[in-house]
């Protein structure tokens, strides 16, 4: 692991929120780090409030949409719901339906199959809305780049909106109205919402209209909530907001399904960490294993018995997903192997009856070993797809563009995208992915990063400092779980190897600066999957630790505790 520790602020600065805040100089750092500089900001930051959400008409074509939606209200049209099948557009389908349908009887959901559709607007879903006599659909998460589609709807006498969040194209769609703060000619004040994030400013907009308030739409915070975590957005300025509330909905008052599916994991409190790693798993996995409207359905349900049976069938979804999972990971890194790859700067992976539904995860699971950018390779029809995932500062985005000669077709973000090509095309693109990423890449980037917010005395480390860091939730993107380094540190003499085959750390430190001195401090540590790194402190021996702050529950008893990611 690389240690890096962040720019330390203008002591000034520091200093003077330090003194406003009343608070010790290493949170007043914390919070330079992350953007907030006076009593005000600070304010925003520690009490989030939904009257900080932004108009939903300072985005452009806001209006365009609303005025379409109501249109299509008065004249009697059928609407057609349209979204992704991963969490982020399954729960703005869930979102976006259940609010028109509080209004209006005429609307349907959609999902395209992942493997008869793929990603996006399809012609298939376009059809099936002629068929039954749709005359406007609204697309969330998608649709930014689908020109053709669009063109192709409009013919058949069918109106689009588009909310999405993803990069434009050079051109954008001829739609009636187009939603994404990511446009050039955009000037909402926030770029970085989810595609529900978008769908639900359109609500906001909608129920706007309507003479509703904002607090009446936090009903509808739990699903923003689930897809700001899942879709890994940063979780400051609209997000933070949206967030903080989405989450005190799911903890209270959560809909039905989605209580449903928290009940399959018994879980009393869910935090955005949960909500990444349990939740939208299981979202997730109905898209992945069977059909994402499945998910949609879970998520609108209202009968708790109903959704109690389809929350179930969603958690056996989910099995089946993990076992995928770890069957394909285990063959692709035998692929590696068996390739002599090891030493590559890119990871590209095929094989044709791999589960188009969990390459992602594959994807990033290949990342834990391998700590570079990855593709991984399924058969789809007549073509090829691949999940690829990024390692931190490496925009793989870009060095898919630079492969386009032998790319079918490819969109996403930063670090993860999609793509397909055919299959006479792979060892081309194999190899000039490669070279760009070769050629491209900073070595330092090869190896996993530990950002360290602050240097830590241990004395430091009381029940008031990790009240006030609690305050920071929820981490995410752009306000991290601050991480601290602390030197000079010395196991009482318990540390020992715990767990499985002894896979994990657990010991009590100390820290020493002159020889025969220490703070008088002692406090618990744990460090998960760091058990072949316990020879580092046995014997005495001084060590640095970098670590996050955490609640160890024995036995009745409570206690702070350190949560190592690295010794050294």
């Amino acid at each position: 692991m690389r240690w890096s520790l962040k720019p330390i602020p203008e002591q000034n600065t520091t200093r003077t929120l330090s003194t406003a805040l009343g608070v010790s100089e290493t949170v007043a750092q914390l919070l330079v780090q992350r953007g907030i500089h006076t009593f005000e900001e600070a304010k925003k930051f520690f009490r989030p409030s939904l009257d900080d959400l932004h108009d939903p008409f300072l985005m452009k074509d806001m209006d365009l949409a609303v005025d379409r939606i109501e249109k299509a209200i008065e004249n009697g049209e059928n609407i057609l719901v349209y979204g992704d099948y991963d969490v982020d557009g399954t729960t703005s389908v869930a979102l976006m339906s259940s609010y028109l349908e509080s209004r209006y009887p005429n609307v349907a959901s959609y999902i395209p199959d992942r493997y008869a559709e793929g990603y996006g607007i399809s012609y298939l879903g376009i059809d099936f809305a002629h068929d039954n006599g749709i005359t406007l659909i609204i697309s969330l998460d998608c649709g930014i780049k689908a020109i053709e589609k669009v063109q192709y709807a409009a013919e058949k006498g069918i109106d689009f909106i588009i909310c999405d969040h993803h990069r434009p194209g050079e051109n954008i769609p001829k739609a009636a109205a187009v939603l994404d703060p990511k446009r050039t000619d955009c000037d909402y004040p926030y770029k970085e919402l989810c595609g529900c994030g978008v769908g639900f400013k359109l609500v906001q907009a909608l129920a706007g209209r309507q003479g509703q308030t904002i607090e009446e739409l936090s009903i509808y915070l739990d699903l923003v909530a689930v897809a700001i975590g899942a879709d890994i957005v940063p979780i400051t300025g609209e997000n933070r907001v949206l967030a903080y509330y989405g989450l005190h909905v799911i903890n209270t008052a959560p809909r039905i399904g989605l209580e449903a599916l928290i009940k399959q994991i018994d879980k009393k409190k869910l935090s955005i960490t949960d909500v990444v790693f349990i939740i939208a798993p299981r979202i997730n996995a109905a898209g992945r294993i069977k059909h994402g409207l499945h998910a949609v359905e879970l998520l609108k349900e209202n009968d708790p018995e109903i959704a109690t049976n389809k929350a179930a069938a969603i958690e056996s979804l989910n099995t089946e997903r993990r076992e995928l999972d770890r069957e394909i990971t285990e063959q692709a890194l035998s692929q590696i192997l068996h390739n002599k790859e090891e030493e590559r700067k890119t990871t590209v992976v095929f094989h044709e009856d791999w589960h188009k539904g969990v390459i992602g995860i594959v994807a990033s699971r290949l990342t834990e070993t391998y700590y570079r950018p990855t593709l991984v390779f399924t058969k789809s029809g007549e073509k090829l797809a691949a999940s690829a995932r990024s390692v931190k500062g490496f925009d793989v985005y870009d060095a898919l563009e630079q492969c386009a000669e032998y790319i079918e077709q490819f969109g996403g973000h930063k670090y993860a995208a999609g793509l397909t090509l055919f299959e006479d095309q792979y060892e081309n693109f194999k190899l000039k992915f490669e070279e760009v990423v070769h050629d491209k890449i900073d070595e330092r980037l090869l190896i996993p990063e530990i950002r360290i917010d602050a240097a830590l005395e241990l004395e430091e480390i009381t029940p008031k400092f990790y009240r006030i860091l609690k305050q920071f939730e929820p981490f995410g993107p752009g306000n991290m779980t601050p991480v601290f380094m602390s030197t000079d540190l010395k196991d009482t003499g318990y540390g020992k190897c715990v767990g499985g085959e002894g896979k994990h750390l657990k010991c009590t430190v100390t820290q020493h600066g002159l020889p025969g001195e220490h703070s008088g401090v002692s406090i618990g540590a744990i460090g998960f999957n760091l058990g072949e790194k316990c020879a580092l402190i046995t014997d005495q021996k001084p060590f640095s630790a970098c670590y996050s702050l955490d609640i160890n529950e024995w036995k009745g008893d409570v206690s702070l505790q350190l949560k190592l990611r690295d010794i050294q």
